[in-house]
């Protein structure tokens, strides 16, 4: 819960997504009364929570120590999954949509645990989602101490007769609580620097399928020569995990103003630092064509493009100007394409303005 989106109020629902089944604005009433009893936990036990709900992890306080925890999973990905018969890949979707949570408070990922419902517990799909799990803890140096499989046949169901499943996990971290990075130091005139995904990452997939699938009537296997492969190796690509960089950027650079992980709701993302300010990015980098695709296949506006997708930037980083070139060099150095996106402004509401796609969103 404590990773919870703050999605845009001022954003129209999407017809696109909304046919592809997601229904953002249920979802956001939903949401709103889960949190009042949630929040209504925090007076009990012996850990005061350090932060409101809607940030990227939360921290609570173990005693003087700060402990980060947060909770996510890989969403429709386990359908492309199950399409292409291949499962090794997703556990690294699992760990990354985790650590590179907990990292943007500022945390050292230390452990994660999974679970995994599945439809029926086919020892060689949950070896090789174990094999992408631990693939994933050590690009970002966990150990997963734990986990559970629950088969739940009448509720679980997927892409072929007993293949369904889903996966999902629970990581925690370390941060000294004076350490704790909430966006609350970032300032107007600091820049914002992107970091390059690796394609979907493990938002917007329902959109996505129902692009090439449903719309195109492309399989998985249909080779795309736009992409470069076939429609499901590309929607298969592995979530990239930023800990390494973002780790060593928090060690050599004393004022990082926030680390923002871009999933759903794309740069929207940026707004929920705690600071009265806007963003202006004008400097991105041509989206990949993957994106392109589903553009045109749809006919989606940029305004949904970019909410849905991370359109070609994973991870954003917040400094100040005169630690930029220190910090694209560490970044580089761990095999990531960066680049200045764009810079933080003086406007207190909470907007971010796309100059390139013309369109301007806000909390």
């Amino acid at each position: 819960m404590a990773a919870a989106p703050q999605s845009p109020k001022s954003h129209p629902t999407s017809p696109s997504y909304d046919a592809s089944g997601v229904k953002t604005d249920a979802v956001e009433a939903g949401l709103g009364r889960l949190v009042e009893y949630v929040k209504s936990t925090w007076q009990l036990g012996e850990a005061p929570v350090k932060l409101d709900l809607g940030y990227f992890a939360n921290v609570i306080d173990v005693g003087g120590l700060g402990i980060a925890i947060c909770t996510d999973g890989i969403g429709t990905k386990a359908l492309v999954a199950q399409m292409m018969g291949k499962y090794d890949t997703v556990g690294i979707d699992c760990v990354a949509m985790n650590v590179n949570d907990l990292v943007c408070v500022g945390a050292t990922p230390l452990t994660m645990v999974d679970y995994v419902a599945v439809e029926n517990a086919e020892p060689s799909m949950l070896e090789a989602i174990g094999v992408g799990l631990a693939e994933g803890a050590r690009l970002s140096n966990i150990s997963i101490t734990g986990g559970e499989i629950a088969q739940l046949r009448d509720i679980i169901k997927g892409y072929g007769e007993g293949l369904g499943f889903d996966l999902a996990g629970t990581a925690i971290g370390r941060v000294d609580l004076d350490k704790i990075n909430f966006g609350d130091g970032v300032r107007p005139g600091d820049v914002i620097l992107g970091i390059a995904s690796n394609g979907i990452h493990s938002n917007g997939l329902s959109l996505a399928r129902r692009a090439f699938f449903e719309i195109a009537g492309h399989d998985v296997d249909t080779h795309i020569e736009e992409l470069g492969a076939t429609v499901g190796e590309e929607l298969l690509r592995p979530t990239y995990i930023y800990v390494a960089e973002a780790l060593e950027v928090l060690e050599k650079i004393s004022e990082v103003g926030a680390l923002v992980h871009i999933t759903g709701d794309g740069f929207l993302n940026l707004t929920r630092v705690k600071a009265e300010v806007s963003f202006v990015i004008d400097d991105l980098p041509p989206p990949p064509a993957l994106f392109q695709m589903i553009q045109r296949i749809t006919g989606s506006d940029a305004m949904e493009m970019h909410h849905v997708f991370n359109m070609g930037i994973g991870f954003c980083l917040v400094v100040r100007p005169e630690y930029e070139s220190s910090a694209l060099e560490i970044i580089r150095r761990h095999g990531k394409a960066c680049q200045r996106i764009g810079r933080v402004t003086d406007d207190p509401t909470g907007r971010v303005k796309l100059t390139q796609a013309g369109i301007e969103m806000g909390r």
